[in-house]
């Protein structure tokens, strides 16, 4: 495939796995994409199961993400994890702002950009999440929310830092609902998250930024997806957790 952008595909765990799933899960891995070098490929398990998933892909192309971090480095923050903490497990990745954490635990892009800004200084990539849900797609406020969600949750950040960023576009309306966002309407999105990058920062920049795909990525539709000019990956929920449709996903992108 024929980018600039080297694909990136990262699986999202969520809250499943216990350590030995997770090993499990991941040495399956290890095996089936031991070859794969055109794509960065990112293994975001729970906190718990960081440890052992570290030391078992320390020396594989498989690169270890968190689902979360504390905007805060140290301090009496009860349940709170802190971005030193993820670095004592190698992990290079972290997810800020899922949908789903914009939703149950109300995080606002503000928290968001302290996160993202956070993750920076201690060297973690973050993969910083947006999307619409259901009511905005059919209010036409797609492009609105977007603007809004992109420029509020990367606020502050440097031009060298924005380019080291993942932004995930997530379709809320088409995930779990029974609604699939087309291809056109996905590279639609990514386009415009673009244009908003470049306005923010310049063009150059924003043809650097990887923008990763996460409304219900399958093995069937992950070619046709990736083959958009602007979709460089993927965020992968639930068909993730299986090795062989995350392998599938990861071998029909390239």
């Amino acid at each position: 495939m024929n980018k600039d952008r080297k694909l990136i595909i990262a699986g999202n765990w969520k809250m499943n796995k216990t350590v030995a799933e997770a090993l499990d899960l991941v040495n399956g891995l290890k095996r089936e994409l031991a070859a794969v070098k055109e794509v960065d490929i990112v293994v975001c398990p729970p906190f718990t199961a960081l440890d052992a998933v570290s030391k078992a892909v320390l020396d594989s192309n498989i690169r270890l993400g968190a689902q979360n971090m504390s905007e805060h480095n140290v301090g009496a923050f009860t349940g709170e994890i802190a971005a030193v903490m993820l670095k004592e497990f190698s992990v290079r990745y972290v997810i800020l702002g899922h949908s789903e954490r914009r939703q149950y635990q109300h995080e606002s892009d503000a928290l968001i950009a302290r996160k993202a800004a956070c993750a920076h200084v201690a060297a973690l990539k973050p993969i910083v999440c947006v999307g619409e849900s259901l009511a905005e797609r059919e209010g036409n406020l797609t492009e609105k929310v977007l603007e809004t969600q992109v420029r509020g949750s990367l606020a502050g950040l440097t031009k060298e830092q924005m380019e080291e960023t993942v932004i995930a576009y997530e379709p809320v309306w088409a995930i779990g609902t029974g609604k699939t966002a087309t291809t056109a309407q996905a590279q639609a999105a990514h386009a415009f998250i673009r244009s908003v990058l470049a306005k923010m920062f310049d063009e150059a920049t924003a043809k650097q930024v990887r923008i990763q795909y996460g409304g219900s990525v399958k093995p069937t539709n992950a070619r046709e997806l990736m083959e958009q000019p602007d979709v460089d990956g993927a965020l992968v929920g639930g068909a993730s957790l299986e090795v062989r449709s995350f392998t599938d996903i990861i071998k029909n992108s390239i």
